[in-house]
């Protein structure tokens, strides 16, 4: 409300005029409205210019934003523990990581329980990081600015300390100083005056001498002190005061000492001595600003003679400084001043100039002062103007260490900004730094009177009424010692008459009263006087005609006789005030011998007796300073008949007041400011209650003077200085002596308006009155305020609140038609385009402001809808900007939060017009008006948020109830939201949030409740707010700079340097970098600025904003934010990193928040959802995890995330959520990997609870697997799984090694516990038992399998990938890690396949067909059980879900689980369990595109093309066997046909591999063992490859010693073990790799292993069976007496039989051994076992069946081959070698008689065996064969006689 303010002149107590004559100021009412005008306290609207408190922003921490590769938190932990402890770490400085989350503890118990707890901090602080109130005020079209008082430059006070002679001080000096301008040899200033007295005479009180304050505008090297000694006049004969100029030393004796000190008691007069200048400034001040001044004044550093006037200073001036100046700010020096010039004869001030110093001779003295300069303080510019307070705030107390930095303070005019400031010497460090100036003056220093104050362009302020009188030269014929007596009179009639008392004393401090006269200096014995006196006089308020001067002249001898000297009158002057006081000009008067009565009145003057014959010998100056007396004739005029008109004196036709008031106009401008308060009162009182005539004229008068007032003074700003502190302070509406102003002035300048409404001349005043409405508005609104305080001053009690004033209804209908006017004002002119409608339009706006902390608000909000009405709905361009501004300025009101509705029932009016009114402006075509709407709501909500006053939560709420219906308005209309632009997008998704923030529960439903699709919006809104918020890091941004180019036509207001920040921050960074002051300290956050950016320190970088933009434009990419934020300093670009984090992290977490509300709310079903899929938990949980979030954020996630997946854990876990489940599931796994451990345990945390959900609405976690699994193998394609080491070879990865250990961790019952808790979940999160179920389904056994499945995922791929550079040369571990991948990835049938597929193809290339066949088999084995899985469910008609469409597919019982069993005979890997987990495991998008019958018909067939490929016909057999039931169901008979045609050929092939007397071999096996620890995994393991038949031993020695050598380093080398006896691996060589083959052959299924035969593989080729083979073996001959090879006798045989895993034709070339047995075979046995070999073979020869009869001839040639092999004389190995060796000698009798009959009946039966193929020869053969069989026949009976020696019983048995 308003204040008084206390008005605390400038004007020096000594000049400040008092009613000294007690006159009766009644009877001029011009005078006492001036005296009232000039005297009465300001009275001031505290309020007017908004009022407000902020709380500060918050204090930011860093923000951890983690990628897999980073982890700065613990980064930062450990630089914080290498911080000594003596860095003293403030609280702020710790980085924080917390974030506010949760306050626990103490806190919570102060917190009340309804004060709602966010989980981070909000997000508009960090958005608007350097919100700055006053800024965003002053950014608004016509913004009113308080005035900022005008400063006239600086203060200089000076001392003086003491003064020296040579001589000896003993009479008392007296002196004079003043500013003195020596260019144009003009005072300045009024003199002050000081004494200095002997030392010891000196009183011990007078040692606080008086300092003089003088005031200067600029500093000007022409500008110094004019210092003038006197003394008492010097004795005839006595001592003269050449004793103190002497060139050699004197003292002075006791005698003329005592001589001295008499005198100077007896004689009062004085006569001038010496005098010098001391110059202030330096006369290089102009380029002082830049070096350091030069030394040659005072004020500059040091104090040194200088060449303009030499030994003003003597070269050494000692300065000293005494610790007793506790006034001293760090700018006071003592200057010693010895260059004082004895005054010679009489010296005028053109002698001052003498550059000869003819004249002068230098006083062997030293004068020393101190002289300090003040910079003018808050409160000395509030006492000399006061014209409005500038509030601290803006000035940061950082600003203030150097508090002489050039260009701080104004300086009024001049030419030389910086130099108002000039940097000391030897400065006193006293309380330097205090913040409140100077205002410590003392009472009793002497302010001199600045005699600018009257000659300055602006309005008098102070009370100031008095005459300076300056005698300056009498000239009489002879020499005398004369002096001046100088008195005010009032009248001539009594000569007799005391003279008045008004002339002020010499010596303020000593007394005070006013004497009745002055005296002069004595000019002794000189012809002509000259003095330097000046003598203040103070005037009556009126003058008469006979108020006069009267000077009286005396001549004194300066002699003792017996008594003290007396003056004797010479003669005197007259001067009449009323004709002479106002001129400046020099004035010469005759001099009267004697005084008669009436010596004024020309009748008198015959009488009168002149000296020197009349002329005019005395000359003399006068100089006027009065703010009561105008010169102007005009003026005074004006104020005559005011005066007249006021006291009703004047003539009844009274039309002179009417000419008076309009010849204002034409008084000059100087004369009109000086007088301006003053008559504007007076026209006002004129106005208020003249009558309509008079009202108008003056009301016109004012217009113009007003008009004339802006244009022609100095100051251009858009509300005159000069009127804003009229009408802020000055103005009073005559203090209550009579009625208020604003009826009479809104009634004038209605009738005004309505006449030019109604279409009449009103002449060019309108217009001015229109450029001029701001200060009639403001006069109206202060003139209500006034009355109002009144009203209510007396009867409220101290304390209360004025109530709002209600205005008379006449009045305001009146104050209505004249808005009225003024609004179709502005809407006409606005359309033409004139500047002046936008200001008007502003001025308007601030009335209603004004209005509204006066008078009852709804009257105001008649006005505001007026306005609306006005200019409804969206506007052209410019007149909506001008709604805008109307708002903007009218909502930026101190009290607009509680503002009353229009209704007592409405909430605030303002608050919904203007979110009625913003709302339509997004949706205007002009974007620049968008922009400015979003910008008014952020700043008023950050205005609030910042308020002191409404930091309680109820505030909070009630504010954000305020703006909500905002938000539903968006969710209305949608698309007006999408259509801004990413700005703006931001603007208004930080207003929601904020608005959300602080709403409570029950306001967010209602959002919530009225409809699904209006709440899915409102998650749209919260998407969105997460989309343009974030955090990218600074890279993303490297793109060019386009995206940061303002839309076309616009013209960049400020370069842009973040995209996510406000816009204000660019301003506020470009305006850091162009004072580019580098912050001290650290930043906030102790934690300094390396690690932004290693680069920051190279000298390339340009550290200016202007190098910045000069090196983007060189590089023409426009200046792109990033080009930009290189350019600021690391401090401000830390700053700025640190508000973005932040910013991000907290609308992350505001919108967690608002989700968890949600989440709660869906809970208890109270609010419009789709509760089927809770689309708006799962979107928004999806918009979380694909960000980069920060770690503040992830702390807080996860107690929300399982609260959510608590209380829907059904829902979300359901099939129609598996897109959301993945997405959750690929997140989780990727913060998985994360090296920061935090982020990382959170996550392994978050899959537990994940499988929490799985077994409480599942029973088992089959899916979830699937989904992990399926996502792990999406994540191996984005991370990366294996690094290169320093050789070149690959490794795991650091990211791998962590996503393996948190797979471990997951599964880790015993740090489970603890995890939780870090977390921040309870304990039991896992086991808690949900609402609806009663036992625990939590089960750590499944949770192992589940981390174990996951476990074989990762290894597959880990193992995959490091195989990388082998891939192409090792093919088959190629193969074996697709083969592992297809394995590892089988429970997703889609990855399963897709593997499966990728070994096919690395089959096919390497020609292994079969396995290629293999594969193929087993995808289609996928399929078919998929099939029969779903079948098993319902019979004849199953839904199928493809992706999302449900197929029904007819199962005409196609497939039955014998045909799946089948197809495992052809790959047992076709799993035969067929499980509820197969079709549990269908993911959305996995699963089931590829499971379709057809698919698996078109894998048969390749699998069938490919075994024919293979020669395996009889498995191509089974497989067309699966393909028919698929076409029969389908009658598909053409390719029923197809397949028969096909069948046909491979029977016959079969039948033809049957027949060949070649047995049919597919493949040849090897086993290969690997020793050597370069093998890796497969050192010391032993496999069976599966080679093409056609590769021998030697190939695959060549093949595989070449894949192996590649990978020997130089330490290791590759040996190959010739022969296949066992290895033992300890025996061998460290360093070297061995690998051994051999050649092995496989094992019927029906074989007998045990037996001695040799195995001839072609015997047991029998009928047509499936080659499955998983055992193999090979014999080794060995002697047991060590030697490799011996005879019959000694040849033993190891049989190894091996083992593998699975069966070949497998899906990969190489099986792993895992058992291996061998069995010994003694001699003997070798060759029973060699002769049952051929036994067997020749009966198997005889006995197998033939298809028909005409088929002999292969059978022949067999048979043929046998027998000849059997028993043809030349072999002599065969069955003749063995009795050789066993049964003769010495042989025979070690053997044992059980082994001597097996052998003898063995020999016994091949023998019989071949007499029977003998005879079966005889039938087959021709003719062409006879002699052959005669061979046979003579062979074998040889062979009975030779065995008959060895076995005698042989005869008798054939």
């Amino acid at each position: 409300m308003l204040h008084l303010r206390q008005r605390r002149d400038s004007t020096p107590a000594t000049t400040r005029w008092r009613n000294t004559f007690e006159e009766n100021l009644e009877q001029w009412p011009h005078l006492n409205e001036l005296v009232h005008c000039y005297t009465t306290d300001w009275v001031k609207d505290e309020n007017k210019y908004g009022h407000y408190d902020t709380v500060g922003t918050p204090s930011f921490h860093n923000q951890i934003y983690e990628g897999p590769d980073t982890d700065i938190e613990t980064e930062m932990q450990l630089a914080g523990a290498r911080r000594t402890k003596g860095d003293d770490i403030s609280e702020d400085d710790i980085p924080s990581t917390s974030g506010r989350q949760f306050t626990e503890g103490a806190d919570g118990e102060l917190l009340h329980s309804d004060v709602p707890k966010h989980i981070g901090q909000s997000p508009l602080p960090a958005y608007e990081p350097a919100f700055d109130w006053e800024n965003e005020r002053a950014l608004i079209f016509g913004q009113r600015t308080p005035e900022t008082p005008l400063s006239h430059g600086m203060k200089i006070s000076v001392k003086v300390q003491s003064l020296q002679f040579q001589a000896g001080l003993v009479e008392p000096f007296y002196g004079t100083i003043c500013l003195y301008n020596r260019e144009r040899r003009e005072k300045l200033s009024e003199d002050f005056y000081f004494h200095i007295l002997p030392t010891e005479t000196r009183d011990a009180k007078i040692t606080s001498e008086p300092r003089a304050v003088f005031y200067l505008d600029v500093p000007s090297a022409s500008v110094c002190l004019l210092i003038q000694l006197e003394k008492h006049a010097t004795e005839e004969g006595g001592v003269t005061a050449s004793v103190y100029s002497r060139k050699d030393p004197v003292h002075l004796n006791e005698r003329e000492k005592q001589k001295l000190q008499v005198w100077s008691k007896i004689m009062p007069y004085k006569e001038s001595f010496a005098w010098t200048i001391v110059s202030l400034f330096d006369s290089s001040i102009g380029a002082a600003s830049v070096g350091p001044a030069s030394p040659s004044s005072p004020l500059a550093p040091s104090v040194s003679g200088s060449s303009s006037h030499e030994g003003v200073f003597e070269t050494s001036a000692k300065i000293s400084l005494d610790g007793k100046m506790s006034y001293s700010n760090g700018n006071s020096v003592v200057v010693e001043v010895s260059n004082l010039n004895k005054v010679k004869e009489s010296y005028t001030e053109e002698s001052l100039q003498d550059p000869k110093r003819k004249v002068h001779k230098p006083v062997k003295g030293v004068l020393r002062m101190e002289i300090e300069k003040h910079q003018i303080s808050q409160a000395d510019l509030e006492n000399m103007s006061e014209s409005g307070s500038i509030t601290n705030d803006s000035v940061d107390p950082g600003d203030r260490i150097a508090d002489s930095l050039p260009g701080k303070y104004p300086s009024h005019g001049g030419d030389d900004p910086q130099g108002s400031m000039q940097r000391v010497a030897s400065p006193v460090s006293g309380n330097g730094t205090s913040q409140h100036g100077f205002s410590d003056f003392n009472a009793d220093d002497f302010h001199a009177f600045d005699f600018r104050t009257t000659t300055r362009n602006e309005p008098f302020l102070q009370l100031f009424h008095c005459l300076y009188v300056y005698p300056l030269t009498v000239s009489l014929g002879r020499k005398r010692n004369l002096f001046v007596r100088v008195e005010l009179r009032e009248d001539d009639g009594d000569i007799r008459r005391q003279p008045l008392e008004a002339i002020y004393p010499r010596d303020p401090g000593l007394d005070a009263s006013f004497q009745k006269w002055g005296h002069t200096q004595v000019a002794v014995g000189a012809r002509v006087a000259c003095y330097h006196d000046e003598i203040k006089l103070s005037l009556p308020a009126m003058w008469t005609p006979n108020h006069h001067l009267l000077f009286t002249l005396f001549h004194v001898d300066l002699q003792t006789k017996l008594e003290a000297p007396k003056p004797v009158v010479i003669g005197y002057a007259a001067l009449p005030l009323s004709s002479h006081a106002p001129l400046r000009s020099e004035i010469n008067l005759p001099i009267m011998r004697e005084l008669v009565p009436h010596y004024l009145q020309d009748a008198g003057r015959e009488r009168l007796d002149y000296l020197e014959d009349g002329k005019s010998v005395f000359r003399l100056r006068l100089r006027l300073c009065s703010s009561l007396y105008p010169i102007n004739e005009r003026i005074r005029d004006f104020f005559l008949e005011y005066d007249r008109h006021t006291l009703r004196t004047s003539p009844p036709w009274g039309s002179e007041l009417l000419e008076a008031i309009n010849s204002l106009k034409n008084v000059d401008s100087t004369a009109l400011l000086q007088f301006l308060h003053p008559i504007l009162n007076m026209l006002l009182h004129l106005i208020g209650n003249g009558g309509e005539t008079l009202q108008v004229a003056a009301f016109r008068a004012m217009v113009n003077i007003v008009t004339r007032v802006q244009q022609e003074s100095v100051d251009d700003a858009e509300r005159n200085h000069f009127l804003v502190n009229y009408v802020d302070c000055a103005f009073d509406d005559f203090g209550g002596r009579q009625p208020p102003v604003y009826p009479g002035l809104s009634t004038v300048w209605g009738s005004l308006a309505r006449s030019k409404a109604k279409g009449y001349r009103v002449g060019p005043v309108y217009d001015d009155v229109l450029a001029m409405a701001w200060f009639f508005l403001e006069l109206i609104v202060k003139s209500m305020a006034l009355e109002k305080t009144r009203l209510f001053y007396h009867s409220l009690p101290i304390g209360e609140d004025i109530p709002p004033m209600q205005l008379k209804d006449g009045v305001f209908r009146c104050i209505m038609q004249l808005y009225d006017c003024l609004l179709t004002e502005v809407h006409e002119r606005c359309k033409k385009g004139l500047s002046l409608a936008k200001r008007l339009n502003s001025s308007l706006a601030f009335f209603c402001y004004d209005l509204l902390s006066i008078i009852e608000p709804r009257q105001v909000f008649e006005l505001v809808s007026l306005y609306l009405d006005k200019f409804s709905g969206v506007c052209q361009s410019v007149l909506h900007e001008c709604k805008l501004t109307f708002l903007q300025i009218i909502c930026d009101h101190d009290l607009f939060v509680e503002m009353p509705g229009r209704d007592p029932s409405d909430r605030n009016y303002l608050s919904s017009v203007l979110i009625q009114e913003l709302f339509v402006t997004w949706d205007h075509e002009d974007l620049s008006l968008r922009a400015k709407a979003a910008r008014i709501l952020v700043v008023l909500l950050c205005k609030h948020e910042f308020d002191v006053r409404y930091q309680k939560p109820e505030d909070k709420l009630y504010i954000a109830q305020l703006y909500f219906p905002l938000v539903g308005q968006i969710l209305d209309e949608m698309p007006v939201f999408y259509n801004l632009n990413s700005v703006e997008k931001r603007e208004v998704s930080i207003v929601i949030l904020q608005i959300v923030r602080n709403l409570d529960d029950a306001s967010l439903v209602k959002a919530w409740q009225q409809n699904i699709a209006r709440t899915k919006l409102f998650f749209k809104l919260m998407e969105e707010c997460l989309l343009q918020f974030e955090h990218k890091k600074p890279a993303d941004g490297m793109l060019l700079g386009s995206s940061s180019r303002n839309p076309v036509g616009e013209a960049p207001t400020s370069p842009k340097y973040s995209d996510r920040l406000s816009p204000a921050i660019n301003n506020y960074l470009s305006e850091a970098s162009r004072q580019e002051v580098r912050p001290q300290g650290t930043p906030d956050n102790g934690y300094l600025w390396q690690r932004v950016n290693s680069q920051l320190s190279s000298p390339s970088q340009p550290y200016s904003l202007r190098e910045a933009l000069a090196q983007a434009q060189s590089s023409r990419i426009g200046a792109s934010a990033q080009a930009l934020r290189e350019s600021l300093h690391p401090l401000l670009r830390q700053k700025l990193e640190l508000w973005e984090e932040n910013l991000s992290a907290s609308v992350s977490l505001q919108v967690l928040e608002v989700t968890e509300k949600f989440s709660m709310l869906a809970a208890s079903h109270s609010i419009a959802t789709d509760y089927g899929k809770l689309d708006c938990i799962t979107a928004v949980f999806m918009s979380f995890l694909s960000r980069n979030q920060p770690l503040t954020f992830w702390k807080a996630f996860f107690p929300v995330f399982n609260s959510v997946f608590d209380l829907h854990g059904a829902t979300l876990m359901a099939r129609e959520n598996d897109r959301f489940l993945k997405q959750v599931t690929f997140h989780l796994l990727r913060l998985a990997v994360f090296r920061n451990e935090n982020i990382r345990k959170r996550a392994f945390v978050g899959l537990q609870i994940l499988v929490r959900s799985s077994f409480h609405h599942f029973m088992q976690t089959a899916r979830l697997r699937v989904m992990l699994i399926i996502t792990l193998s999406e994540l191996m394609s984005d991370v990366q799984v294996t690094q290169m080491r320093s050789d070149g070879s690959l490794e795991e990865s650091g990211e791998a090694r962590r996503l393996r250990k948190s797979l471990d961790e997951m599964k880790d019952e015993s740090i489970n516990a603890y995890l939780l808790k870090e977390c921040g979940l309870p304990e039991s999160a896992l086991v808690s038992i949900p609402e609806k179920t009663t036992q625990n389904r939590w089960s750590w056994s499944e949770v192992k399998y589940l981390s174990d499945s996951l476990l074989l995922a990762l290894d597959g791929s880990l193992e995959h990938a490091l195989l990388a550079p082998m891939m192409t040369m090792d093919r088959y571990a190629a193969a074996e890690s697709f083969y592992k991948l297809a394995m590892a990835f089988a429970p997703v049938p889609d990855l399963h396949i897709m593997w499966l597929l990728h070994l096919c193809d690395a089959h096919q290339e390497m020609q292994s067909w079969a396995e290629a066949a293999q594969c193929a088999v087993a995808v289609a084995g996928v399929v078919m059980q998929k099939w029969i899985s779903g079948f098993a469910i319902p019979r004849n008609a199953m839904m199928v879900e493809v992706g999302n469409k449900a197929l029904v597919s007819r199962n005409d019982g196609v497939w039955s689980k014998d045909h799946v069993a089948a197809l495992r005979k052809i790959c047992p890997m076709v799993s035969n369990e067929i499980t509820s987990e197969a079709s549990a495991a269908e993911v959305e998008g996995y699963g089931a595109s590829k499971l379709t019958v057809d698919s698996a018909v078109k894998y048969l067939q390749l699998a069938n093309k490919l075994f024919s490929q293979a020669e395996l016909f009889h498995f191509c057999a089974s497989i067309l066997e699966l393909v028919i039931p698929v076409y029969k169901s389908r009658r598909a008979y053409g390719q029923l046909a197809k397949c028969h045609t096909l069948l046909t050929s491979i029977y016959e092939s079969i039948l033809e591999q049957e027949s060949s007397p070649i047995p049919f071999t597919d493949a040849t096996y090897y086993r290969v063992g690997f020793y050597g620890d370069r093998f890796g995994k497969l050192d010391r393991k032993e496999y069976v490859y599966r080679e093409p038949r056609d590769v021998r031993l030697g190939d695959i020695m060549e093949k595989l010693s070449h894949i192996y050598e590649s990978r020997m380093d130089g330490n290791h080398t590759l040996h190959i073990i010739p022969d296949s006896r066992q290895v033992k691996a300890e025996e061998l060589q460290p360093g070297v790799c061995y690998l051994q083959i051999t050649a092995v052959d496989p094992v019927m299924e029906d074989e007998d292993l045990g037996s001695r035969r040799e195995r001839i593989f072609s015997l047991s080729t029998g009928s047509v069976r499936a080659r499955v083979f998983d055992r193999f073996l090979f014999d080794t001959p060995f002697t047991k007496n060590g030697k490799t090879q011996g005879g019959l006798e000694d040849q033993w045989k190891r049989r190894t039989v091996l083992q593998t895993e699975g069966s070949f034709p497998a899906l990969v070339n190489r099986l792993l051994v895992i058992k291996s047995e061998s069995l010994e075979f003694s001699p003997v046995e070798n060759a029973i076992g060699m002769i049952e070999t051929r036994t067997a073979a020749l009966r198997n020869e005889l006995e197998e069946p033939r298809s028909s009869e005409g088929d002999q001839l292969p059978r022949l040639q067999s048979l043929q081959r046998i027998l000849q092999g059997s028993v043809a004389v030349q072999v002599n190995s065969g069955v003749l070698s063995v009795c050789t060796a066993f049964l003769s000698g010495e042989p025979a009798t070690r053997l044992r008689s059980q082994e001597l009959q097996q052998l003898i009946a063995a020999l016994l039966e091949f023998m019989a065996v071949c007499k029977r193929a003998i005879r079966v020869h005889f039938r087959l053969i021709g003719e062409e064969d006879q002699d052959f069989h005669t061979q046979l026949v003579n062979g074998f009976q040889s062979l009975t006689a030779e065995l008959s020696h060895y076995i005698p019983a042989i005869l008798s048995e054939l």
